[in-house]
């Protein structure tokens, strides 16, 4: 009796998953289409195709108000976990810092993050320098309160930052 029971319940909550569902409220309002319209492409063959800008381009030039180039002095740090990460401008210090610290930033594998540059051609020039090292074009003032850094070029690892 209780397996026809349960049967028989189980039976009208499936049935009821398959009733129509009732409208509570339509209040109208207006189409949100228009929108949409900045970020949807031209029906019309005649339109002209939009200039894509590469995001990398749209960030230049990089100015980071809080960094300059200029001696670094050396102390301890504990960031466990932290990946080594230096930091450069496209400045002739940078590039002659980077020419000599090339092998040790292999080594580490240490990213790259240029502070101060004025263009894409001059970062290229600069990743020419690096010869393969991963360099990103970023403003470094959030980085220079939290570790109260104003100099750079700079290695920063999980133990210290150094020039």
């Amino acid at each position: 009796m209780l397996k026809i029971i349960i049967s028989a319940l189980l039976f009208s909550l499936s049935c009821a998953s398959y009733a129509a569902l009732t409208v509570v409220a339509d209040f109208g309002g207006e189409s949100t289409a228009p929108l949409f319209e900045a970020i949807t492409p031209p029906d019309d063959e005649n339109s002209s195709p939009v200039q894509v800008v590469p995001l990398e381009s749209a960030v230049f030039p990089v100015v980071s108000s809080r960094l300059h180039p200029g001696a670094v002095i050396s102390r301890p740090l504990s960031l466990p976990g932290m990946t080594p990460l230096f930091i450069l401008g496209d400045d002739p210090q940078s590039v002659h810092w980077l020419a000599q610290q090339r092998a040790t930033l292999k080594s580490l594998n240490a990213t790259g993050l240029v502070v101060n540059v004025a263009s894409a051609d001059r970062l290229e020039k600069l990743r020419q320098h690096a010869d393969g090292l991963t360099l990103l074009p970023a403003s470094g003032d959030d980085l220079a309160v939290r570790l109260q850094l104003d100099t750079y070029p700079v290695l920063i690892t999980d133990s210290g930052l150094s020039q």
